[in-house]
């Protein structure tokens, strides 16, 4: 079988890399740097697809479902390969959310394995001794921001009710590579660099990311894991059992609760009980298509549903992309959105939410009424609505930061089954806490710091056994009952315009898929537009200002994974701003 690759020449180096190794033995904070920008490319086959954020994850996949394995099993071993190879993003000691469609059923679900707050955390977790909250960053480094990871019980109750090969063999690859090397990505070594002392304050990542004389590893260094290996070789023989109890538990928790300066509360108990729920995805009818995700503790499935039913009000295809008109309505659109994200969207095993009310027709279409104008909306005019709900609960506004480091990717099998998967650990290189191979979330960081607003209660504040609101938006779109397109991508509270604004190319403006997940960004979730710079969205900051918006040129750092389902086969791309590719038959 011939394979057809994006961004063939890093594929080709990371792919002889293996080979040669092998032989040889939040919201406003900035994302992790960006790779430069460059013209996706589009991807097709016949048979089946994956598109992951490492050559070597999606190598690892692709293998899986040529032998015989599916979508789910591909999962698995993309996930462990990632864990691996883009460290810092994803892996064994973080969270995940997963949107499944199993073709034999006709069933679409999704997964959440969003990590918990122990059962020892507080609503004043992150108070300082005067009550007043910590800074942002000394939250996040250390034992106190750790959540009971959630990503390894995912991949074992999703391939027990749905993979057939077998689990073992799909920790194998990464396991092996672990043992064997590999080089460095130009990626991981520039974000190795830019952590500075924050990465080599505790001593297991200073000793694996750094060399003897203090050195940040250099792209094309080789490095190995072994201890990752050991920790798969573990999980291969008592699945994630052998995670969650016994030599594996014992080091997390140590790690965490022995953290200098900083230590958390985790305990063996929190591990041991973790549970992955499985919740009834958000839907929302658009365009006579009906886009899917993720519900709560994601924001991600709501937010983006919002998003399209406010500009669903407006004839965005008649207006094109290149018309500031556009971009008014999008840009207040998300405004809107994030105020009632803000004041209402937290875990509903915690609290009651008005999902419906929030997604309503009605309620979205008065709020769009608030579009109608020709001018930027004032802040004072972007609040958070009031919908229809059984409750009479009043929150308080969450102003909780959200770090963008994170991994989507996207599989498409033989069968026609679609994973759409969102993966994190939430800040670049976690809490900077690394034990057995594999660093630890942060996660606890995306729970507001504050426990009240104005006298209120805030949604997403601190409690034991919770999950903090996210972002992210694995997303399945659906024609007529069956997949039309998966997509997700990462980079935090970001997350939401990276893929409603891809949505809206594709859907209203005709956009092919490697084009939506390469075209310029334009974000505005709390009154300032954000516009990627070096691109040709600088060309709209002229025009955006003179409707009175704040206009910020920057980085931004998508990583949108992309595979549409046709008649005729399957099409796939991948973010060009990182260092993913698409691969299929």
């Amino acid at each position: 079988m011939k394979m057809k690759f994006l961004g063939e020449a890093f594929f080709a180096l990371m792919l002889s890399t293996a080979v040669a190794s092998a032989q040889q033995a939040s919201d406003t904070v900035a994302p992790e740097k960006a790779t430069d920008i460059a013209t996706a490319k589009r991807i097709e086959s016949k048979s089946f697809m994956v598109a992951a954020a490492n050559p070597l994850a999606t190598e690892a996949g692709r293998d899986v479902i040529a032998r015989g394995g599916n979508a789910i099993d591909a999962m698995v071993a993309v996930q462990a390969m990632l864990g691996l190879v883009e460290p810092q993003s994803s892996g064994l000691g973080g969270g995940a959310f997963l949107v499944y469609y199993d073709a034999k059923s006709g069933k679409l679900t999704t997964f959440d394995g969003r990590e918990t707050a122990p059962m020892e955390a507080t609503p004043k977790l992150f108070l300082d001794d005067k009550g007043q909250p910590l800074k942002f960053m000394d939250g996040v480094v250390g034992g106190r921001s750790v959540g009971t990871p959630g990503t390894v019980r995912l991949l074992e109750e999703a391939h027990k009710r749905y993979g057939k090969a077998e689990w073992a063999s799909l920790l194998k690859p990464a396991a092996t590579l672990a043992t064997e090397g590999f080089k460095v990505s130009p990626r991981l070594a520039s974000l190795i660099a830019s952590e500075g002392d924050r990465l080599k304050k505790y001593t297991e990542p200073r000793s694996y990311f750094f060399d003897t004389s203090g050195a940040a590893l250099r792209a094309g260094v080789p490095l190995k894991n072994p201890a990752y290996a050991e920790t798969l070789a573990a999980l291969s023989k008592g699945g994630a059992d052998a995670f969650y109890k016994g030599r594996i538990a014992e080091a997390i928790v140590k790690t965490v609760r022995e953290a200098a300066d900083n230590p958390g509360v985790l305990s063996l108990a929190d591990l041991s009980n973790y549970r992955v729920v499985e919740r009834e995805p958000v839907c929302f009818a658009y365009r006579a298509l009906d886009v899917c995700g993720m519900g709560p503790p994601s924001s991600g499935g709501i937010a983006i549903g919002q998003m399209l039913g406010l500009v669903e009000n407006f004839d965005l295809k008649a207006l094109g992309p290149k018309n500031v008109d556009s971009w008014r309505i999008i840009g207040d659109a998300q405004r809107l959105a994030f105020a009632d994200r803000e004041r209402y969207v937290a875990d509903t095993d915690f609290l009651p939410l008005p999902i419906k009310g929030l997604l309503d027709k009605t309620y979205l279409g008065e709020r769009a009424k608030l579009l109608d104008g020709d001018k930027a909306l004032t802040n004072d005019a972007v609040k958070a609505g009031e919908p229809e709900w059984d409750h009479a609960l009043l929150f308080g506004r969450d102003a909780a930061i959200e770090l963008p480091s994170t991994s989507h990717f996207v599989i498409v099998d033989k069968d026609g089954n679609v994973v759409s998967m969102t993966t994190t650990i939430e800040s670049g290189f976690g809490s900077r806490l690394m034990t057995n191979g594999f660093l630890l979330n942060n996660e606890l960081t995306d729970f507001s710091f504050k426990t009240h607003d104005g006298g209120l209660p805030i949604a997403n504040r601190v409690e034991p056994g919770k999950r903090p609101r996210s972002s992210m938006a694995p997303t399945i779109v659906m024609k007529n009952g069956k997949p039309l397109l998966a997509i997700g991508s990462p980079g935090g509270s970001q997350i939401i315009g990276y893929v409603a604004q891809a949505l809206i190319a594709y859907i209203d403006w005709g956009m092919p898929v490697e084009a939506i997940v390469s075209q310029p960004h334009l974000i505005n979730r709390f009154g300032t537009y954000d516009i990627e710079a070096g691109t040709s969205a600088e060309g709209l900051a002229g025009p955006l200002k003179a409707l009175g918006y704040e206009v910020k040129p920057g980085e931004m750092n998508s990583g949108l994974h992309a595979i549409e389902i046709t008649a005729e086969g399957l099409i796939g791309s991948a973010d060009p701003r990182r260092e993913g590719v698409a691969a299929g038959e």
